[in-house]
């Protein structure tokens, strides 16, 4: 096999080359059909290979591919900020190309905004355990996840200071409702032990994705949240980049609380994997007194707003909306769950499901053959599912972060009654070949 000089996760491990994407399928170049029951990293949203979303991105590049965001603005970019602003009802929109660019520029807005207001000291911001907001040092920072923090620890900041709303393993031996919901309540606590006048924002996902497999919280928690978030004038910033764009049965699935956030961050479903693109969403609010003072946002990458992402995305949001995908979400998530508590019946190691819509995690626990089941074990779920021809994603899972064992169930919104059945029967042949390990 000739050397690959290309760098990929696993340095040593052998890779099969994909050859094409139709649907909910995936096809590698000796034919082997892999179902993407997880949307890649929950970003295939509408699956591969749809003819309409390429002609757009075809016709976007006959036109111009390129333009620098400090010389020009694009149609586009500017149809798709405007589309966004209708669905979310937060009036401003800041293109980036990734979910890490994304929540960095969100906590520089939240942070500029407090500056324009003449309360410099508000430049602290608030995160959880058991999060996952980025890769890129600032998101790390917010990013609650021990396993990829240890290896920058002494550069990332020290951003998480709440416990997760974690109802399987409550970390605090708690049990909901009786709880009074106490995670949610615990951010008071640590805003009146830093000081109200030193925090700018408080940054959470609704649906925990690869720091928790799919930790969802109680009805209560979020406007619970957003009630001390505006008690102590801080701004909420809802990371909706796994979430968003109808992965949940709703456009934000801050929805599914009934809360709007400050500031939003969207990513991977926005172009459904066909471009590179993300965006901050801003309210008017936050914004004003920007637009009062210096004008400027302190942010900006070279690639923001770019037409042909912009492009893609655009074409991706109306096929959404024309073919009524988020619609048809929480009937199929339920489907899907209904199938999965089926499947516990059959296999112990089945701890809890759990998720919104169509971003469903299963946490295993217990033991295996007298073994108890760790953090190794979800290696042998994704590898061993893979054999199958059905892709999962790995997700952390634990008090710690760290001992325990996810993984994400996402298919594209477009899967069918029939290739769920499917997805089930494939992750019904992975278990059993794990119940003879």
């Amino acid at each position: 096999m000739p050397h690959s000089h290309l760098i990929k996760p696993m340095l040593l491990e052998h890779y099969p080359e994909i050859d094409y994407g139709k649907g909910i399928f995936l096809y590698d170049k000796a034919g082997v059909e892999y179902l993407d029951a997880c949307s890649g990293a929950v970003t295939a949203n509408i699956g591969h290979g749809i003819e309409e979303i390429l002609q757009a991105i075809y016709r976007q590049g006959q036109q111009v591919s390129f333009v620098y965001r400090s010389q020009f603005t694009n149609e586009p970019s500017e149809q798709l900020a405007d589309l966004l602003s209708q669905e979310t009802g937060l009036e401003w929109c800041f293109l980036v190309n990734s979910g890490s660019e994304a929540v960095e520029t969100a906590v520089k807005i939240a942070i500029q905004h407090w500056q324009e207001k003449g309360k410099t000291a508000k430049r602290r911001v608030i995160s959880r355990w058991l999060s996952y907001h980025g890769i890129t040092f600032g998101a790390l920072s917010a990013s609650g996840h021990p396993v990829r923090r240890e290896r920058f620890d002494s550069l990332v900041g020290d951003w998480p200071a709440i416990e997760p709303p974690y109802c399987y393993r409550c970390p605090y031996g708690k049990k909901y409702p009786e709880c009074d919901v106490h995670c949610a309540r615990q951010l008071e606590t640590v805003i009146r032990r830093i000081g109200e006048g030193n925090i700018a924002a408080f940054i959470a996902e609704p649906v925990i994705g690869a720091a928790g497999g799919a930790i969802d919280a109680p009805k209560e928690y979020f406007q619970i949240i957003k009630d001390i978030c505006d008690k102590y004038e801080i701004l909420l910033i809802s990371d909706e980049v796994m979430t968003g764009c109808g992965r949940t049965g709703t456009f934000l699935a801050m929805e599914q609380w009934g809360v709007q956030a400050d500031i939003a961050v969207l990513g991977k479903g926005l172009s459904a994997g066909y471009a590179p693109i993300a965006a901050t969403l801003i309210s008017e609010e936050v914004l004003k007194p920007i637009m009062e003072g210096t004008q400027v946002i302190m942010s900006g990458h070279t690639f923001s707003a770019n037409p042909l992402s912009s492009a893609a995305a655009l074409a991706v949001l109306k096929l959404i909306k024309s073919e009524k995908l988020i619609e048809g979400v929480e009937e199929k998530g339920e489907y899907l769950r209904k199938k999965l508590n089926s499947l516990k019946k059959d296999y112990p190691f089945i701890g809890d499901i759990r998720g919104k819509g169509l971003m469903i995690g299963i946490e295993f626990s217990g033991d295996t053959k007298g073994k108890a089941i760790d953090s190794a074990f979800t290696s042998l779920v994704v590898e061993g599912a893979k054999k199958e021809g059905l892709l999962l994603y790995p997700a952390a899972a634990g008090l710690d972060g760290r001992s325990g064992s996810a993984v994400l169930i996402a298919p594209p919104l477009t899967t069918s009654p029939e290739e769920l059945d499917e997805l089930i029967g494939r992750l019904n042949k992975t278990f059993e070949g794990l119940s003879r390990l």
